[in-house]
This record gives C-alpha cells, structure tokens and sequence, in this order.
C-alpha cells in the first residue's frame, strides 16, 4: 500500500490514504504508507519514536529557523480490532472510539484481511460508562468467514468519493489531516524555497490523545518548535465548509497559546495579500477537544487549525443513521498552501505577537503626551 516513486497529485495522496483501514492501536497501514511517502523524499528525514508516533523533517537549503513549526494530526479514526472468533460466524472484536452506542446493533461493517474486505454486521455490543457517558467497549459480528485477531474494522461504508467540491470517505478525520501534511511535505521537497519544518503523525487520538500525550512526554517534539495541530471538526453555524481552513483560538477544553495563534493568523494574512484565492478563518472551535490542549498543558507553545467536517465519526445526526464523513476540497487544499507558508515564512516566531506590541507602542506614544499632561483634574 505505499505509494510508487512518482510524484503524486495531492488529490491522488488524499484519495490514497483515505483509502487505508485504520483505527486506534492499529494504524500501521497508514504508518507504512507516511514512511514510504518520506523514504523517497531527498531533503525529508524521519524517526519513529517509542510509541510508533512519526516525526518527519523537511529541512532545504541554508537558511535554519529557531523556532520552527511542528505540524501535527492523527493516523486513527474511531474503529473495531478484532479480538478472536467466538463461534463458526461470530467475530468478537474490541472497538475504539466516540461513536454513540445506538448506531451499532445491526449495522454493516467490513474488516481488512489479506488485502480484501471481509463484511459483516453488528448483533450485539457490551458497554461501559466511562465519563459520564455510555460508551461501546466491544461488539460481537456475524462474518461469513474466519477474521484473525488484530484486524482492522471499519463501518460498511464506500471508497472515496467526489462529489461536487466534497470529498466523501469512510474516515476523513484525521487522515485528510495527515495527507494535507504529505502534500505540504511533497511540495516543500520539491520547491527552491528554503524551509526547515516538522510534521508529526501521531497514533491513538481517539481514544483521548494517547499518542500526543506520549509524544509530549517523550519530547519527541523537539522543544525549540510551536506545535500547530491539524484537526477535522465538526461544521458549527458560524463555520461553513468552503469558508476556508480554520485557525481555531480554542476548543471544549482551553484556549491556545496566544502568541502562536497570532503567527499563524499573521502568517495566514501575508499569504492572503499575495493569493486572492487563499482565504481563512480564525474563531473558537468548541464542538470537542483537540490534541493542542494536551500539548499546551504539557509544556509546549500551540495552537490548532482544522477544516469543517460533515458527518463528524460517520454519524449523520439529521437522518440518524452512519455515513461518509466530508470535507470541502478547496478547504484542504488552502490548509495544504498554509502549512507551506508556516515552513517558508520569514515572519519569525518568538513567542509573542510583535505585530500588535508595534501597535500598542504607536499607541502610547501617541497619546502619552496628552495623559500625563491631562493626569490631574482641573481645579
């Protein structure tokens, strides 16, 4: 499943991987996929760390920054692994992930064995509260053949499709994340542009972070970088697909570094003075939580960005039934130039927004004068 020498569009590295099964604690079909895209890049290095998460670097030419970019998304999507066959037609199998317990009894699923899809359907779950909610731990399937243990399982749904602007898949989030991250890496390679970036692929997110929260343990992340964590997220009223890649300043849980938020936004706003077709968004994104609050709290400098998500863990609330998650291509492809623009800018980050202290110095100056001067009241 990695892909061959030649160069791949980034529509084609997006199709590809969103294509790959994966689920939490078994995601190396993606992980084999991101170490051969890298393998045949010249200036791209990369490390395992000791959890399985990836660190790539793109390093080009002579110029070195001393606070460079760390992007980062996920290689899972919620999913089952399957744990052993109980009975001639019944898979028991674990599953991982925030899928509400109700869309599980009776409905299809497939599971990747030898290269082929081996279908079946969900006849029975076991549950276990867990943060005040209800949550599926494990579910028995009716296959029509055996399916060795750790396979993965993903929902019944079709191979990506595109439809219109949208692209529709079994799991967008986070794998369009992690090609938005290829693509950049391919162009970044490839171009004349100095640039010196890293990008990590981190493993079990969903079942709260597991990968990031190691990652930042370990410092897998070297501790000169502002991490930017890459997100899907769910599409909100005031946050429409097509409006362009979201800068978010939060999630549920906290807000971002301030001062990373501002060198993206910054970033992000000398690109869209020289591209008219780059547009964005900067807003708070508080449908959940993201891997940028454990990396904030963890000891790193973050923020988050993410593009709008239909059908947030293939749940269509609307018609109360699974679907193809779906994002807006033009939304990952304006992610895609802004990643880049993180790795070439020559706007330093040090760790504050310079920008707005000129503006706030211009302030005072002008109006020094005039407070002192007014300080006392007139008798």
């Amino acid at each position: 499943m990695a892909p061959s020498i030649q160069r791949r569009t980034h529509r084609r590295i997006l199709r590809e991987l969103l294509s790959l099964p994966t689920a939490p604690f078994a995601e190396h079909y993606v992980i084999d996929y991101v170490k051969g895209f890298c393998a045949q890049r010249r200036n791209v290095t990369l490390r395992l760390d000791g959890v399985g998460n990836l660190l790539a670097r793109v390093r080009k030419g002579s110029r070195r920054v001393k606070r460079p970019a760390c992007i980062t998304a996920h290689l899972d999507h919620p999913g089952f692994v399957a744990d052993r066959m109980i009975a001639k037609r019944s898979l028991r199998a674990n599953w991982w992930g925030g899928v509400p317990k109700e869309y599980f009894v009776g409905s299809k699923v497939r599971f990747y064995v030898d290269g082929e899809w081996v279908r079946g359907r969900v006849c029975s779950v076991t549950t276990k509260k867990k943060a005040g909610r209800e949550r599926v731990e494990t579910a028995v399937i009716d296959v029509p053949k055996d399916v060795p243990p750790g396979s993965i399982g993903m929902w019944d749904l079709p191979d990506p499709k595109v439809r219109g602007s949208r692209i529709y898949a079994r799991p967008c989030d986070d794998l369009a994340g992690a090609a938005a991250m290829l693509c950049a890496i391919e162009e970044l390679d490839r171009g004349r542009a100095s640039c010196d970036a890293y990008f990590l692929f981190t493993r079990a997110e969903e079942v709260g972070f597991a990968g990031a929260i190691a990652a930042a343990r370990a410092k897998t992340i070297p501790s000169k970088c502002y991490v930017v964590a890459m997100e899907t997220s769910t599409e909100l009223p005031h946050v429409k697909m097509g409006d362009g890649p979201i800068l978010r300043v939060g999630d549920r849980a906290s807000t971002f570094t301030p001062a990373v938020t501002a060198h993206c936004h910054r970033v992000a706003q000398d690109m869209a003075a020289k591209d008219k077709k780059f547009v964005y968004r900067r807003t708070l994104m508080d449908g959940g939580m993201c891997e940028s609050s454990a990396y904030c709290l963890l000891g790193y400098e973050a923020t988050g960005m993410c593009v709008a998500l239909g059908n947030y863990h293939n749940v269509n609330k609307r018609r109360k039934t699974l679907g193809p998650e779906y994002i807006d291509l033009s939304d990952f492809k304006n992610t895609v130039k802004w990643f880049i623009g993180l790795a070439r800018s020559k706007r330093a980050y040090t760790g504050r927004d310079d920008a707005l202290l000129v503006q706030l110095d211009q302030i005072e100056q002008t109006y020094d004068a005039l407070l002192r001067s007014t300080r006392k009241k007139p008798e």
